[in-house]
């Protein structure tokens, strides 16, 4: 299973329930790789898509504590079991954990690639991402050459883990 998400110099990844920031390319990027494939979710993500609906060609999972959350278009679990549940027909490369961060931490051991756009700022947060640098059995396996965006530099890494 992957996760894809976009992480600032700290690895922090929101502040009030918002992205640090927009880019374009990690936008389409994002787009590229989630199309047509499982994506799974919590409820205050999801609330920050436009309208608060489900992203078009794919599959939504929205994990809440909500038991009588309802969303159109999407499966509503309320455990990261279920969520897996949900996936298990998706081949494991076709899912992706897209945040925020307490799915992320929940659904990390069970993925074993990361997509992570680096950003070369610090921003003021309040939601972080795990350190992959940090963990013993996460590997940087692939980087891309910095890239900019106005006056941010970024790069998009490939992180495995190591069995």
């Amino acid at each position: 299973m992957n996760l894809i998400v976009a992480v600032d110099s700290n690895w922090a990844i929101g502040y009030q329930n918002k992205l640090l920031v927009s880019i374009p390319a990690d936008m389409r990027f994002f787009r590229d790789k989630t199309t047509g494939k499982a994506v799974i979710m919590g409820r205050k993500t999801l609330e920050t898509f436009p309208g608060g609906q489900p992203l078009k060609n794919r599959t939504n999972i929205v994990i809440t504590r909500d038991p009588n959350y309802k969303v159109k278009d999407a499966i509503v679990v309320s455990s990261v079991e279920e969520a897996l549940d949900a996936v298990k027909d998706f081949p494991s490369e076709d899912v992706y954990v897209i945040g925020g961060e307490s799915i992320y931490r929940q659904m990390l051991p069970y993925c074993d690639v990361a997509h992570v756009t680096k950003i070369e700022f610090a921003y003021q947060a309040d939601t972080y991402f795990p350190n992959l640098d940090q963990m013993e059995d996460w590997k940087l396996v692939e980087e891309t050459e910095e890239q900019t965006y106005y006056d941010l530099t970024y790069t998009f890494c490939r992180y495995q883990r190591s069995v």
